[in-house]
Order: C-alpha cells, then sequence, then structure tokens
C-alpha cells in the first residue's frame, strides 16, 4: 500500500490549505509588529484582534477575554499558576482529576511544592470523573477546579455544564483544559459557566506554536510574562502574527461544521472499534462507550507491546499511537489508563486512533485487518500468550 493512513489527530493535524492561505502574508507582504502605529503594525494589529474575535465567537465569548498563548500548555499552566497566586489569601485547595494533561497535573504538583493543596479525583472505569465526588471535595479554601473537557487519550467527554454549575454555585473559580475538544465539540462558556478554557491551534487544522486562554470577565488574571505591554500587560513579547492569524482561520473553519463532522466520524469510529473487538481476541475498549470524542478509540490488547505494534503499523503505512505524544518516549504506563483500572502490562498493550476528515471507510477497513494481523503475529512469539490460551481452553 502506497498510501499512509494517518491516524493521529490528537497528537497534531495537518494544517487546512486555508489556514495557510490566511496565514502567508503575515510572513512576507505584512510583516508589521503590532505594537507600532505606523501603517504596518496597525494593519497587522487589526489581523490579530480579527482572529480574538474569531475565537471568541467560536466558543460563546467575548473578544476581551481572549488571550493568545504559545500552545495549550502554557495556557493550562497560565490558568492554574494565576488563579493560585491571585487567590492565595483566600484558600490554597485546588482540584482537578487523575487523568488530566500532564500540562495540568505537573503544574499541580509544582504547586503543591509551594505549599497549596490539591484533591486529585478518581475516576470511573470509563475515565469519567463524578460531579458528586467534585461536589464533596469543595471546601472553604478551595478556589479553583480544573478538569479537562474531553480526555486526550481515552476520548471521554467530561459532564463540563455539570460540573460548572457546582463550581459557580460554590463561588470557586472553573477551568477547564479544551485543548482536545474544540473544533470537536459544540463549546458555550457561558452556558456550560467555564470561567477559565485552555485551547491550541494544531489540534484542529491550525499552525503549531499558537493556543489561546479564555478567562471570564471578572476572573483576575495575574501577569505571566513581563517585560511588554502585549496582550493587555498579561503576556509580554511580541505576538505571533502568522500564528494567530492561523488559529483564528482555523477555528472559524473546525466550528462551522462540527455537526457534520462528528457525524461522519462517529460512524467511522464504530466501524473501527466493532470490527476490531470482532476480529481480535482478548482486546477492550478503553473509555466510555458513546460519551467520547468522534474521532477517538483506544483499544489495549493483552499480550502485546504498543511499541511493536506501532512500528509494526508504520511499517504498513499506518501512524497512530500508545496515547499522549507528550509522553510517548516514556516507559512508564499511561497514567490515564492505570487510573481506569487496567494492569501496567494491559496499559502497555494500548492503541490510540484518532481519525480526521480525510479518513475513509477503506482506511478503516485497511487498518482493522493489518492490526489483526500485527497482533496474531506478536502474540505468536509469547510464550506467556500461549500459556494464556492454554488456560482459558481448560
Amino acid at each position: 500500500m502506497t498510501k499512509r493512513i494517518y491516524a493521529d489527530n490528537a497528537a497534531t493535524t495537518k494544517v487546512a490549505p486555508e489556514v495557510v492561505d490566511a496565514m502567508l502574508p503575515y510572513f512576507t507582504e505584512t510583516y508589521g509588529n503590532p505594537s507600532s502605529i505606523y501603517n504596518e503594525g496597525r494593519t497587522a494589529r487589526v489581523a490579530v484582534e480579527k482572529a480574538r474575535e474569531q475565537v471568541a465567537k467560536a466558543i460563546g465569548a467575548s473578544p476581551k477575554e481572549i488571550y493568545f498563548t504559545g500552545s495549550g500548555s502554557e495556557a493550562d499552566n497560565w490558568a492554574l499558576r494565576s488563579t493560585a497566586r491571585a487567590l492565595s489569601k483566600k484558600g490554597n485547595h485546588i482540584i482537578t482529576s487523575a487523568v488530566e494533561h500532564h500540562a495540568v497535573l505537573h503544574t499541580c504538583q509544582d504547586l503543591e511544592k509551594q505549599g497549596f493543596e490539591v484533591t486529585y479525583l478518581p475516576v470511573d472505569k470509563y475515565g469519567m470523573v463524578s460531579p458528586d465526588d467534585i461536589k464533596a471535595a469543595i471546601k472553604d479554601t478551595t478556589i479553583m477546579i480544573s478538569i479537562m473537557f474531553a480526555n486526550n487519550e481515552i476520548g471521554t467527554i467530561m459532564p463540563i455544564a455539570e460540573i460548572g454549575k457546582i463550581a459557580k454555585e460554590a463561588g470557586v473559580v472553573f477551568h477547564t483544559d479544551a485543548v482536545q475538544a474544540v473544533g470537536n465539540v459544540e463549546i458555550d462558556v457561558k452556558a456550560m459557566n467555564i470561567d477559565m478554557l485552555s485551547l491550541t491551534a494544531h489540534k484542529f487544522h491550525g499552525p503549531k506554536g499558537c493556543g489561546a486562554l479564555y478567562v471570564r470577565q471578572g476572573v483576575k488574571l495575574m501577569s505571566f510574562i513581563t517585560g511588554g505591554a502585549q496582550e493587555r500587560m498579561r503576556r509580554a513579547g511580541t505576538e505571533n502574527v502568522p500564528g494567530i492569524v492561523g488559529l483564528g482561520k482555523a477555528i472559524e473553519l473546525a466550528t462551522a461544521n462540527i455537526k457534520e463532522k462528528q457525524e461522519k466520524l462517529i460512524a467511522l469510529r464504530d466501524r473501527y472499534i466493532k470490527k476490531v473487538l470482532e476480529t481480535v481476541p482478548y482486546s477492550r475498549l478503553n473509555g466510555h462507550p458513546t460519551e467520547r470524542l468522534a474521532g477517538n478509540a483506544n483499544i489495549s490488547f493483552e499480550y502485546i507491546e504498543g511499541e511493536g505494534l506501532l512500528l509494526s503499523l508504520d511499517m504498513k503505512g499506518i501512524a497512530a499511537s500508545s496515547g499522549s505524544a507528550c509522553t510517548s518516549g516514556s516507559l512508564d504506563p499511561s497514567h490515564v489508563l492505570l487510573a481506569i483500572g487496567l494492569k501496567h502490562e494491559q496499559a502497555h498493550g494500548s492503541l490510540r486512533t484518532s481519525f480526521g476528515e480525510d479518513t475513509t471507510v477503506e482506511d478503516i477497513d485497511y487498518m482493522v485487518d493489518a492490526i489483526a494481523e500485527i497482533v496474531a503475529r506478536l502474540r505468536s512469539m509469547s510464550p506467556l500468550y500461549e500459556d494464556f490460551v492454554k488456560s482459558q481452553n481448560k
């Protein structure tokens, strides 16, 4: 097969042609600094503010509530560290979940070293955090709840609106890492009572190196990078104008057809899951069966090393992953899969596929055949699997 099948859209997406076209002039023709008052600078400023409006419209916010960042991870860091600093006199308790992205988990761990208390709530077998657990964890010193919108590894979509309501009633700031959700799920920050939201362009066919943080008006936002007046004195540094323009165009395109995209991807995803589970024995779906991202499928295979599966798939022209691209170089099993109850060896044998608008039915069927063939071959070399099968047949 000569065609490459890209099934790792949760790691990154290719930049849409329309986004490239929108960005190009700001590399060459319209290259002014947005802080300059002459024509070239004013033109760049207009482009930045247009993108701010595009981001705000996509999530139901006001343009003045949008702050541009260099990534989703930076937006997560900014939200947590700013709130911790701003509200330290009110309290020192933060609530999050055990399955957050490391941009949230590692930041929380760092804040613990600074004297903050963090509650890491468990999740159920589907990776879902319980709103009742969140409500029970709130105390007088709680200043923030940070729960991801949708999990980057297993695709489970959290009950964000319900969590937002709980946070609002308790007077607690609610932040959500929506990096995987924006462009894939309809979001209304006002209706969902979201106070802060992180996103990044490269997850929805925009450029890498550009993200944004939504901060509801009235929520105090501390400066993250000092040294300049950019982003309303909150984040110094000359703006990445091409990246910001690309983010604006990409989010506009991604949110214009969410329902149609979801319908297509859900059909492909469900076809893939059904065929894999039917074709490959001793496999299991990770994450919620229905409350999950339309293009995400995470499946574990008993007695398989994920690295061997990934390399074999690559040789067959298929790009997939074993979990978060941010930790793919780690030998440790996924903290997400361990949190939903998998054993270490099961977690090591997981495969995450995340489909995109270019994925076809033919791609799905080819992938299923390839996975079945590779898993059978890898298992045939495992004496542990042979013993397991014998024990099952007794």
